[in-house]
C-alpha cells in the first residue's frame, strides 16, 4: 500500500497557481519550487540575490519542517537562476543553508530567461522521510 501525504504551511508562500506546496509519497518529499516570497506578506522581498536566496532556503526550510525533515534529508535540489552572473552570491548562501548539517545534495542549476514575480531565483527539493 503506498502512502500519500499533501505539504502545507503559513510558513511558506501559498501557491500562486495550480499546484501545492508539496507531497510525500512514498517516503520521498516533492516539493515545490520556492521563489523569495515572504509568506507574512505575499510579497517578494526586497533587495537583490543574496535577499532572494536567504528567503528561498527559509522558504524551503518551512517546507522541510512541515515535512517533519531537516535539510540533511534533502537528496536532489533543483536551482535556477535569472543570471549565472548571481551564482556565486547564490552560492554563498546555499551553501551556508546546508553546511551545518555537513550534507550538501545532488544539485542541478540552471540559468532561466525569467521566473515568476520577477524573482531572481528559484529552489525545488527532493527529500527522504
Amino acid at each position: 500500500m503506498s502512502s500519500f501525504q499533501k505539504i502545507e504551511t503559513t510558513n511558506a508562500p501559498a501557491a500562486i497557481g495550480p499546484y501545492s506546496q508539496g507531497f510525500i509519497a512514498n517516503g520521498t518529499l516533492y516539493a515545490s519550487g520556492q521563489i523569495p516570497i515572504n509568506p507574512a506578506t505575499g510579497e517578494m522581498v526586497v533587495g537583490g540575490i543574496t535577499e532572494q536566496t536567504e528567503q528561498v532556503m527559509k522558504n524551503v526550510d518551512a517546507i522541510l519542517k512541515e515535512a517533519g525533515l531537516t535539510p540533511d534529508r534533502v537528496v536532489k535540489t533543483t536551482c535556477y537562476l535569472t543570471s549565472m552572473d548571481h551564482f556565486a552570491a547564490f552560492n554563498d548562501i546555499y551553501s551556508d543553508y546546508f553546511a551545518p548539517h555537513n550534507h550538501f545534495p545532488a544539485r542541478s542549476c540552471i540559468a532561466v530567461k525569467e521566473l515568476p514575480k520577477g524573482a531572481l531565483v528559484e529552489v525545488e527539493i527532493l527529500g527522504l522521510v
